[in-house]
């Protein structure tokens, strides 16, 4: 682990402008990382409305909302991870991602175990997150976070093999 990497709560308009611009950096990695999935990588852009969850970001990644966090190596922001209520003491790892030049610094477990703390602060019981099966950065470090595999027949994409759900128990 590198000393110059941070991790910090956004709070400010240049971290959300930061963290607006990793996140379009985290579908451009995915894009190249899943050519064969391209169409539902766009179909969940539209789903989700990134763009305007992105416009709207104090009211859907800022408490009481939710949370969002930007890691910094040596104060550059390359990395992010955002928190979204679901309600009724649940909520989601949102498109966690670090710059390929900013990993194997411990930054992605920075991030990590910022948002579990911060779902813990926030009273809720469950976090969830879905991951794509070629995430073979994530997955290991998600594990070791403690998130367990789970099935979800409901969930967007179903469970046909590529769409990884995982969940921890925070009580």
């Amino acid at each position: 682990m590198t000393a110059g990497a941070e991790v910090r709560p956004v709070r400010t308009e240049a971290d959300i402008a930061a963290v607006r611009t990793l996140v379009w950096a985290f579908f451009d990695f995915l894009r190249e990382r899943y050519p064969d999935m391209l169409a539902e990588i766009d179909a969940y852009i539209e789903a989700q409305d990134v763009q305007g969850q992105l416009e709207r970001f104090a009211e859907t990644f800022l408490p009481p909302a939710g949370d969002c966090f930007v890691g910094r190596l040596d104060d550059l922001p390359l990395g992010c991870v955002m928190l979204k209520s679901k309600g009724d003491g649940t909520s989601e790892m949102n498109r966690m991602y670090v710059a390929p030049e900013a990993r194997g610094h411990g930054l992605g477990r920075k991030l990590g175990e910022a948002l579990i703390a911060a779902a813990r602060d926030r009273g809720d019981r469950t976090l969830f997150l879905d991951a794509l099966y070629r995430h073979v950065e994530a997955l290991p470090l998600y594990e070791s976070l403690g998130f367990e595999r789970y099935t979800d027949p409901d969930a967007v994409g179903g469970d046909d093999g590529r769409f990884i759900h995982m969940k921890l128990d925070l009580t």
